[in-house]
This record gives C-alpha cells, structure tokens and sequence, in this order.
C-alpha cells in the first residue's frame, strides 16, 4: 500500500497548493490512501465544511484536526455527519465527533485512522496515550485493519516520540503535526512503525509557522498583540510524508519526506519514483 499524510494546511495558500498537486500526485505514484491534517485551512484557524470538501474532493481520503479543530464553530455541527473528518480522540467523552474510524483504500484495505493530541504545552485533554491503547486494541493491525495510522498533534517532539514507540509494532505510521516544521528524523521503528516527528505544513516558508511575519515578531518583541495573525501568502511549499506499507502485515516497508515547490525540494521513497 502506497499512503501520502500531508502536513497542516495553512491558510488559502498552503490549501490551494495541496487541493491542486493532490491529483496528480495519486494518479503518477498510484496512491492507494491520503490523509491531510486540515486544522489551520481557513484563514489559519479552523476548516470549514466547504473547505472540507475540496479537499476531499482533491483526493484526501480523511482530513484530521487539532488543536484548533472548534475554531470555526459550525465545525461543532458538521464534524457529526461528516464522518472523513477527525477531531483527537482524546477529547472528553461526549465531545461531538470522532477520533478514529476506519476507511476503505483504493485498493480495498481497511486503513484505521488516529487523530490525538498531545498535553505537553497545549491544551490539557484526556490521556492521549490511553486512549490511543484503547483503539488498538480494539482494532488490531493484522485483524480489523490492514493499517493503521496515528496523527499526533503535539508541540513535544518527546511526547511524539514517546507515542511512537508506545506503538511500534501496533502501527504502520505514527506521524506527527502542530508544529508546522518538517523534522529530518524519519525513520522505522525496531517493530516496523514508520514514523515522523512533524510532517510540516502545506504553506508559505516565508513565514513564522504559516503566519506573516510581522505580527509575530512584533509579539516577541514587544510583549503586546498589536494585530491579528493571518496565513503568508507567498509561494506554498506541498509538505509531508510518503510511506510504503507491507499488504501482509500492515508494517512500515519505506519512509521518505514529501517536499514539493517553494523553499523546499522534493523526495520519494525510491520504488516509487523507478515506477
């Protein structure tokens, strides 16, 4: 199984560079499962359903959150009939939404999406790591699912990692986002877990995390908001990663970063770029 995770989106730029490259990126490398985190897509803050559309629409096959995922507030009525959209799992119980669920790739494999979030520096939720246990155990890679791939939305790179090895062996990917900076450490784990400390963003690198760079550092520097932060506009750089799933056991086979456009440049795992 050939799966593409792209990075939080940022704002109309780094949206439109995605909805745009996306199907042409699953017709030439024949993917069979994409995932993009879509928390930052409107404005910076939130998705809206349209937005969530046309990412589907694209060839995403689930859109996953964070930390901002009740920005837009319709999200709160919407998130319940669009089941392609995840917020983390380890919101409290009666949260609307969902955490996980399982879809059907292109080449018929039932792929079990994870979307949690962590608690170092942001936002206290439950448990992401009892919670995470509780899906898989409930869904087993090799007998509910053919692959399962967690999003951990987390500022620590230590909690991060901290969850991939919590599920090495339990997990084809284990990737994380929030911090909108792509890591250099991808890597397979010893039981066969890709993994990934931050996919990065789909944005404008000409920027502080997605975001113009003038309010930001003014912050820094003076301590004292003196406008709101909006999404870079410049040239979007396509951001994430590329992982080649084993179809028998549902383990990691190759890893590589997606790089494409803007500051940055591209790279695939090897068999897929020889055809």
């Amino acid at each position: 199984m050939r799966l593409l995770f792209l990075g939080d989106l940022v704002g109309r730029t780094g949206r439109q560079a995605a909805i745009e490259i996306l199907p042409s990126l699953v017709e030439k490398h024949r993917l069979d499962f994409v995932i993009v985190n879509g928390e930052n897509a409107a404005a910076g803050f939130g998705i809206t359903e349209e937005i969530l559309q046309d990412v589907l629409d694209a060839g995403a096959d689930v859109v996953t959150t964070g930390n901002h995922v009740w920005d837009q507030r319709d999200t709160l009525v919407y998130i319940e009939r669009q089941e392609r959209l995840l917020r983390p799992v380890n919101f409290p119980s009666g949260a609307p939404g969902r955490g996980a669920n399982l879809f059907t790739a292109r080449n018929g494999a039932q792929v079990l999406v994870m979307n949690a979030m962590g608690r170092v520096f942001m936002d206290s939720l439950d448990d992401p790591f009892t919670a995470v246990d509780m899906v898989l155990e409930s869904s087993p890679l090799g007998r509910v699912a053919d692959a399962i791939v967690i999003d951990m939305h987390a500022e620590a790179t230590s909690e991060k990692q901290a969850m991939a090895h919590f599920a090495d062996g339990r997990a084809s990917l284990v990737v994380g986002t929030h911090t909108h900076v792509p890591t250099a450490d991808h890597q397979i784990l010893p039981g066969g877990t890709a993994y990934m400390s931050d996919a990065g963003m789909c944005g404008d690198y000409d920027s502080v995390l997605g975001m113009e760079k003038d309010e930001p550092v003014s912050r820094f520097l003076r301590k004292i908001p003196s406008g709101r932060f909006t999404p870079a506009k410049g040239t979007a750089t396509v951001c994430g990663v590329a992982v080649e799933i084993d179809d028998a056991t549902g383990l990691a086979l190759d890893i590589a970063p997606l790089r494409i456009g803007g500051q940055l440049s591209q790279t695939l795992p090897p068999s897929w770029t020889q055809g």
